[in-house]
């Protein structure tokens, strides 16, 4: 098992599992840096993630789902997706995500993609909501569930004002808005996987936490990506 793996998971899905949306209980214990042997026995408690953990290092022939170039690829994207069958990641999901209403990754097999994003905008019901009149609760869901980019302006010890684009939707399509302030965490209880920040720092974040501190490069591919997802075939196929 990657220690830096299971690290880099932890920062990414620490924030939902606080919320109770996935993962086991004592969200808390993804901040214990020490205790990657732990997080590893709860990211596989993570359902949705893990599914596409497993399929990509099976694809990519790792045999860590927790390998960094695994985790990096899920979360940001990197060249492993690239070589994942969208088919073959749809039949996966299938048997995985059986119970698992709306969305429309059943029809998805020539566009599924291995990332965090075809699950937030294909596998949740949220973005079909859109459609029927904006669903602001469905557009702030999207918004902070999404890995979205950001700059930071400022920063202590516990929170930092980052700089984002969050989602819009303009009765067509969703779009990225105009440039806003946003507080975000990057500390809980007084435990951090981040080893601070600084102005001007390029960030990941999800839901209200900071996430890591990235590459210019990193941030290109999680908003390509990204804009793949939301501009598809999700919003512009009839209502099912």
């Amino acid at each position: 098992m990657s220690a830096e793996g299971a690290l880099l998971f932890a920062r990414y899905a620490y924030p939902p599992n606080e919320l109770g949306y996935c993962g086991p209980a004592d969200a808390a214990a993804l901040l214990r840096r020490e205790a990657t042997a732990d997080i590893e026995l709860r990211a596989r408690q993570f359902e949705g993630a893990w599914c596409y953990l497993e399929y990509l290092a099976e694809t990519a022939g790792i045999p860590d789902p927790l390998d960094a170039r695994v985790v990096e690829a899920y979360w940001i994207g990197n060249e492993l997706l690239d070589l994942v069958d969208p088919a073959g990641l749809v039949e996966r999901m299938t048997d995985r995500f059986r119970g698992q209403l709306g969305g429309t990754w059943r029809e998805a097999a020539q566009r599924a993609l291995a990332h965090h994003s075809f699950q937030v905008f294909e596998v949740y019901p949220w973005a079909p909501m859109l459609r029927t009149g904006g669903n602001p609760t469905a557009l702030s869901v999207l918004d902070q569930c999404r890995i979205r980019t950001g700059v930071v302006l400022r920063a202590d010890r516990h929170l930092a004002t980052v700089r984002c684009r969050p989602l819009s939707w303009n009765g067509t399509e969703l779009v990225t808005g105009d440039w806003q302030e946003e507080t975000a965490r990057h500390s809980a209880g007084g435990r951090t996987l981040i080893d601070g920040l600084s102005p001007g720092d390029r960030v990941a974040l999800h839901w209200d936490w900071v996430c890591d501190v990235i590459t210019d490069e990193q941030a290109r591919r999680i908003e390509d990506i990204e804009e793949r997802q939301r501009t598809g075939p999700i919003l512009r196929d009839p209502v099912r």
